[in-house]
C-alpha cells in the first residue's frame, strides 16, 4: 500500500471505528444484560431456567426475522438515520424490560429488542465494505468485535454491581440492570446523527485525494461481483454455505456468555465477585481480537485463522468439563472464549470477496440472521441441558460440538469462495 493509502486507512480508522465500537459495546451490553438480571429475575417472575432461556432467546428470533429488511433499508436511507433509529429503539425497549411484570411481558419485550436491534451488526459489516479495502477489512472487523469483548467485561462488572442496588428506590436489582444499561443507547442517538457520515464522499475529514484513492481501490475490487438484484444474493449457494458454516460461532459465543455467570456462581462466589471474575474471559477475547488479525496480516490465506481457533475453542470447552478444579475450569473457559471470537474477523472477509453494494447488505444480513438462530438455540438449549444433567458445565459439550462442526464446514467450503 502506498503512502496515500496508508494515510487514508489510518484516518478512517481513527475517525470511524471508535464510534462504531462504542455503539456495538452498548448494543452488546443491552442484549446480554439478561445473563445477570436472571440471577434475581427468575424467582421474581416465577420462571424455570428453561423458560427464562426461551425468553432470552426470543431476542434472536425477532432479530432474525427483521434483519434482512433492516439492512436493505439501511442501504437505501444511509447509516446515519438508520443507526440512530436502531439505537433509540433498543434503548427504549431495554428500559421497558426493567418493568417487565409477567413472563409474557418479558417474552414480548425480548422479542421486540431483537426487532429493534435487527440489522445493526450486519449493517456495520456492510458499512465497512464502503470504507475499507479487502486487505484492511479483517483488522477493521477485529477492532469492531473487540467492542463485544469489552461489552461483556463492562457488562459483567456492571451487572454484578447493579444487582447490589436491590431495594434502592423500591426497585429490585435486576430492574436497575435494565434501566441503567438503557441510558447510554438513548444518549448516543444525537451523537450518531451528528458524527456518522453516510459514506466516504460525505466525510469532511478526508481530503479529495484520499476520497479518490479509496473510490478507485474499492471500484477495482468490486468489478463483476455485485448481483443485479440484491435479493438474488440470498439464493447464491456460497451465501447459503456461509450461513450454515457460521451457525456454530454465535451459538457457542452466546451460549458461553449467557451461561458463564451461572457457572462462576457455582464456584461459590457472590454477585459482585461474580461480575468481576466475568471480566477476565472478555479481556482475553479482546487481546485475541487485537493480536491475531495483526499477526495474520503478514501471512497469506484466511482459512487457518478461522478453522484453527474454532478447534482450539472446542477443545477448551471440553476441557472445562473434565478438569478437576474451578480455577482450571475457569482458565479453560477463558481460552475457549478467546478462540471462539478470534476467527470471526476472518470469516466476515469471505462474503466481501464476491458481494458488493446492496447485495453485500443482503448477504451479510442473511448470514448473520441464520447465525443468530444459533444464539436462539444456545439460550434455549443450554438451560435445558443443565436441567436434565444437573451440571452447570455439561452444556459446554454441546457448544463444543457445534463449534467443531462450524470449523469443519469452513475448512471444506472456503476453497469455493473467490479470492
Amino acid at each position: 500500500m502506498d503512502g496515500i493509502g496508508e494515510a487514508t486507512i489510518r484516518r478512517i480508522s481513527w475517525r470511524l471505528m471508535p464510534l462504531l465500537c462504542l455503539l456495538y459495546l452498548v448494543a452488546y451490553i443491552d442484549r446480554q444484560n439478561v445473563a445477570f438480571a436472571k440471577l434475581q429475575m427468575v424467582s421474581d417472575l416465577g420462571l424455570s431456567e428453561a423458560a427464562y432461556g426461551l425468553g432470552s432467546a426470543l431476542f434472536f428470533l425477532g432479530y432474525c426475522i427483521f434483519e434482512i429488511p433492516s439492512n436493505l433499508i439501511l442501504e437505501r436511507v444511509g447509516p446515519r438515520l438508520w443507526f440512530a433509529r436502531i439505537i433509540g429503539a433498543w434503548g427504549l425497549v431495554t428500559f421497558a424490560l426493567g418493568f417487565a411484570w409477567t413472563p409474557t411481558s418479558f417474552y414480548v419485550l425480548r422479542f421486540l429488542l431483537g426487532v429493534a436491534e435487527a440489522g445493526f451488526f450486519p449493517g456495520v459489516l456492510y458499512l465497512l465494505t464502503l470504507w475499507f479495502p479487502q486487505a484492511d477489512r479483517a483488522r477493521a472487523i477485529g477492532l469492531f468485535l473487540i467492542a463485544s469483548a469489552f461489552a461483556n467485561a463492562v457488562g459483567a462488572a456492571l451487572g454484578g454491581l447493579l444487582l447490589e442496588l436491590d431495594g434502592v428506590a423500591g426497585l429490585r436489582g435486576w430492574q436497575w440492570v435494565f434501566i441503567v444499561t438503557a441510558v447510554p443507547a438513548l444518549l448516543l442517538v444525537p451523537v450518531v446523527l451528528a458524527r456518522l457520515p453516510r459514506g466516504p464522499a460525505e466525510a469532511r475529514w478526508l481530503t479529495g485525494e484520499q476520497k479518490a484513492w479509496l473510490a478507485a481501490t474499492l471500484a477495482e475490487e468490486g468489478v463483476a461481483r455485485e448481483h443485479a438484484n440484491p435479493l438474488r444474493a440470498l439464493g447464491d449457494r456460497r451465501v447459503i454455505l456461509l450461513c450454515l458454516a457460521f451457525l456454530g460461532f454465535p451459538l457457542s459465543a452466546y451460549g458461553l456468555s449467557y451461561w458463564l455467570p451461572t457457572i462462576v456462581r457455582g464456584f461459590g462466589v457472590g454477585d459482585a465477585a461474580n461480575g468481576l471474575l466475568n471480566v477476565i474471559p472478555w479481556l482475553t477475547v479482546a487481546a485475541a481480537l487485537w493480536w491475531l488479525p495483526r499477526w495474520a496480516a503478514r501471512r497469506t490465506g484466511v482459512r487457518r485463522f478461522i478453522v484453527g481457533p474454532a478447534f482450539v475453542g472446542a477443545i477448551c470447552l471440553v476441557m472445562a468439563t473434565v478438569l478437576p478444579s474451578p480455577p482450571l475450569q475457569f482458565a479453560a473457559l477463558c481460552i475457549a472464549a478467546a478462540a471462539i471470537f478470534a476467527g470471526q474477523p476472518f470469516f466476515w472477509v469471505l462474503p466481501g470477496r464476491f458481494l458488493t453494494g446492496a447485495a453485500a447488505a443482503a448477504g451479510f444480513a442473511a448470514i448473520n440472521s441464520v447465525g443468530n438462530l444459533g444464539g436462539f438455540a444456545a439460550q434455549a438449549a443450554v438451560p435445558k441441558i443443565h436441567d436434565v444433567t444437573g451440571s452447570a458445565l455439561a452444556p459446554m459439550l454441546f457448544l463444543a460440538a457445534m463449534l467443531t462442526l462450524s470449523g469443519a464446514a469452513v475448512f471444506l467450503i472456503e476453497r469455493y469462495i473467490p479470492r
